[in-house]
């Protein structure tokens, strides 16, 4: 039985399918007006991992994810670049499916788009605002979130409690400074929608919950996202969905922060690399070994170092894949480990403990070398047939080639070499490949990352 931590619980508990055999689950997808970045990578990554175990484990899983393609910021970026926000809004959206295809997410079963979804949003709104849990201020239309009798609950907080916390509300009309607009009133805008309150756009904490219901129902297994969107974001959307007599979500889940020594990594603290700077640098799957190797819920700290470590480890398990091929071994016919299957199941149902399932991966792939040493082919082949196909349950598929295990010291030259590529430092670059040729080994540049080759 699949186990994981509710934000709305504040614990660990059993995961019980509103339909038996299948799994609904809604992640909150991109704001499309700039880059994706490392942390939209990790969220991406954290659910693409549940979705494909959940598969594996032979549910049918339905997984939504929105485009959120109205929004201030896509307004703003076209205003400043003199084009119209559809435009603006539809070159990111093609470029996040871009990226996330080069790191291996699956894409959605649905995509929905909130632009699609605004006349939908104004009922939604309409309706709150006929039962008396929504109002009319000076620039907008309001939830008012003490109709809401538990409101802070994804914050673990009382209302009280945020109040006490909440800054002075700049709008004297708001009945409290907890309230959050619906729907935005725009005048003369050229980007508006009409509605019962004159020319406006939604808010962004209104879409996802017509979305979800329109596509799931309105009761579904799983909301997900970043940390950072528990509160306020998730937090407003329940509200809404309670207001209107919405089962919506029976379980909440949100992954950690990725950070940059102290500081979560995000747009508005201006510290974030982008995902394709990344990419462009690194084997894909080295960013997904190094989600899985830290807990969804814990902050992943992501520089050079540590995705020079993942590259490595990636590097020896290719190499023990290789190896079981080299010594003639059939891959495809071979029988699995019972043990070692259910060891994985039993890490993976306890909260995605993807640590432990990676551990006992990697204590697989030194078992699957002692075998080759040993002699014993059959063991090996049925060993690395096991380690191979969980490995490929969480995306992180083997490839053939991956050749020896590098010197320590060639492997020192090539980060080094990577850092300098990414700092753009190319003389550096050219004289550490120098470095690493004279060392007896060839360097090769592709869009997966650097080949090393003995020479």
């Amino acid at each position: 039985m699949l186990r994981l931590f509710d934000t709305a619980v504040g614990d660990i508990v059993e995961i019980v399918p509103v339909t038996s055999g299948r799994f609904s689950m809604y992640v909150c997808g991109p704001t499309v007006y700039d880059l994706a970045h490392l942390g939209h990578g990790r969220y991406a990554l954290v659910f693409d991992i549940l979705r494909r175990y959940l598969q594996w484990r032979g549910l049918d899983v339905r997984h939504v994810s929105n485009i959120t393609d109205v929004d201030d910021k896509i307004l703003e970026r076209a205003e400043t670049e003199n084009r119209s926000p559809w435009e603006v809004a539809s070159e990111f959206e093609g470029k996040w499916f871009s990226t996330m295809a080069k790191l291996g997410v699956l894409e959605p079963h649905s995509i929905p788009h909130a632009t699609d979804y605004v006349h939908k949003m104004i009922e939604l709104i309409d309706s709150l605002v006929r039962t008396g849990v929504a109002y009319q201020g000076e620039d907008g239309i309001y939830f008012d979130v003490s109709e809401i009798e538990d409101y802070g609950l994804l914050a673990r907080q009382s209302l009280d409690s945020l109040k006490a916390g909440a800054r002075i509300a700049e709008k004297d009309f708001k009945r409290s400074p907890m309230d959050f607009v619906l729907w935005k009133f725009s005048g003369d805008s050229s980007w508006s929608w009409d509605s019962p309150w004159g020319p406006g756009r939604p808010g962004w904490h209104t879409e996802c919950v017509v979305m979800s219901v329109d596509i799931l129902g309105e009761e579904f297994d799983l909301h997900g996202g970043g940390l950072d969107l528990s509160f306020p974001h998730h937090e407003n959307e329940r509200a809404q969905a309670e207001a209107m007599h919405y089962s919506f979500s029976r379980h909440w889940v949100h992954n950690g922060f990725v950070m940059v020594g102290s500081e979560k990594m995000s747009k508005s603290l201006g510290n974030f690399t982008t995902l394709d700077d990344l990419l462009d640098h690194t084997d894909p799957r080295a960013y997904r070994l190094l989600v899985l190797q830290s807990h969804y819920r814990s902050p992943l700290e992501v520089n050079s170092q540590t995705i020079a470590e993942a590259s490595r480890a990636l590097a020896r398990l290719d190499a023990t894949y290789q190896r079981v091929i080299e010594a003639g071994g059939d891959l495809s016919g071979a029988s699995f480990s019972d043990i070692e299957l259910r060891r994985f199941i039993e890490a993976m149902d306890y909260d995605l403990d993807t640590p432990t399932a990676m551990a006992r991966l990697f204590e697989l792939r030194s078992l699957v070398n002692q075998s080759l040493d040993e002699g014993r082919l059959v063991e090996a082949v049925s060993l690395g047939a096991t380690m191979a196909h969980l490995l490929g349950a969480l995306g992180l598929v083997l490839r053939e080639g991956g050749g020896e295990e590098l010197p320590a010291g060639v492997v020192e030259l090539l980060e080094r070499r990577e850092l300098a590529r990414s700092e753009r430092d190319f003389d550096l670059s050219d004289r550490l490949r120098n470095d690493i040729l004279e060392l007896g080994f060839s360097v090769e540049d592709t869009t997966s990352g650097p080949k090393v080759r003995k020479l």
